[in-house]
């Protein structure tokens, strides 16, 4: 048996014994020895995510192999290892049309799931003792030794959403890029808009431990949206013109709306965040359908190159993300850990959670 954190219904997620998976075939059992909570967690707690009732929660895993499935080569048990919250099968008409993301094994198992969202989602999650990784060869990253769970944690979600806001925006060198609000993936689009060669970032926050750290991942100018109206300030720093990319980060109809209101002419919406009522475009933002405006929307980019590529980054010192871990708790204190991060309380950024 295993310790783990069960959604039991929409207000509660409790820590109980579970079984240890069995591994299949194609699967490795890892021994989860970091994780930690997302946004779309307490989007599952509060029952605006249906899951199943029992479901382990959490989909981003630092760990170590503990069994390979008799089908899995390239891997040693005793391995450190992550998985993305995306764990592509490789083989799927999603993932060989180049939708890794959308790939959640559905043309074989029949599960009409969010794209390749299957950890804490469809299968059992990583807030656990052990994580059993499906299709493992397409999934499974190995961590460089010189790194640690904390420098790699914000690899399997956080930083590969943030990351392909920017990329999905298709920034370019010299772009204006205005990024509304700074929670953990609001900065990693920030950091990733810096990367890919941004020169006037801009991000919109109002806590000020945020709107300090978005400044320390790349941001020339932060707005407080209590203060000041931030369509307007946007359209005084980029002189009437407009941003050219528009990340949305926070999945609330009001940034989404400042987002298209923000843009030049011909300029790119990119929406991260996850929507729970009906989203509605206004007309007089979305220039009754003439402005050459392009919406684009993103699932985190999943599988073993998509993390091999951001544990590069790491190393190579171009990005630190160490300081987004703002608390730490042990996996006994789950349920408390998750009344702080669902309140938002005490500064909170992300929480690093390890087994007993």
């Amino acid at each position: 048996m295993m310790k783990a954190a069960i959604f039991v219904e929409p207000g509660r997620i409790v820590l109980d014994d579970k079984p240890i998976p069995n591994v299949g075939p194609n699967d490795a059992l890892i021994r989860v020895t970091t994780t930690t909570i997302c946004g779309t967690d307490v989007h599952i707690l509060k029952g605006e995510y249906p899951v199943a009732r029992g479901l382990t929660i959490g989909h981003e895993p630092v760990g170590i192999i503990e069994k390979l499935g008799a089908n899995v080569a390239g891997y040693q048990e005793g391995q450190r290892v992550i998985a993305g919250a995306i764990c592509p099968s490789g083989y799927s008409h999603a993932c060989l049309d180049g939708l890794h993301s959308q790939d959640g094994g559905s043309c074989r198992h029949g599960l009409k799931a969010l794209g390749g969202w299957r950890f804490g989602n469809t299968i059992d999650g990583a807030q656990a003792e052990f994580l059993l990784v499906p299709d493992a060869m397409a999934n499974l990253a190995l961590v460089p030794d010189n790194l640690t769970d904390e420098q790699v944690l914000m690899c399997p979600d956080i930083m590969s959403t943030g990351f392909a806001g920017a990329e999905s925006g298709n920034i370019k060198i010299g772009d204006s890029v205005a990024i509304f609000a700074q929670g953990p993936i609001g900065l990693c689009a920030t950091a990733g808009a810096k990367l890919r060669g941004a020169t006037t970032i801009i991000a919109i926050e109002t806590v000020p431990r945020r709107m300090e750290m978005a400044r320390q991942l790349g941001a020339n100018f932060v707005i407080d949206y209590r203060k000041t109206e931030p369509v307007k300030e946007i359209m005084r720093i980029t002189q009437g013109r407009g941003v050219d990319v528009a990340i949305e980060a926070l999945g609330l109809q009001s940034t989404f709306e400042n987002c298209l209101r923000a843009l030049k002419p011909g300029g790119t919406l990119s929406s991260l965040g996850v929507y729970s009522e009906d989203l509605i475009i206004p007309l007089d933002a979305f220039h009754a359908g003439l402005g050459d405006n392009k919406i684009i929307t993103s699932l985190c980019p999943g599988g073993k190159e998509r993390m091999r590529r951001l544990m590069n980054v790491i190393e190579s010192e171009r990005i630190d993300l160490k300081a987004l871990i703002t608390h730490h708790y042990s996996l006994d204190q789950i349920e408390d850990a998750y009344e702080l991060f669902a309140n938002q309380s005490d500064g909170v950024l992300k929480i690093a959670i390890t087994p007993n």
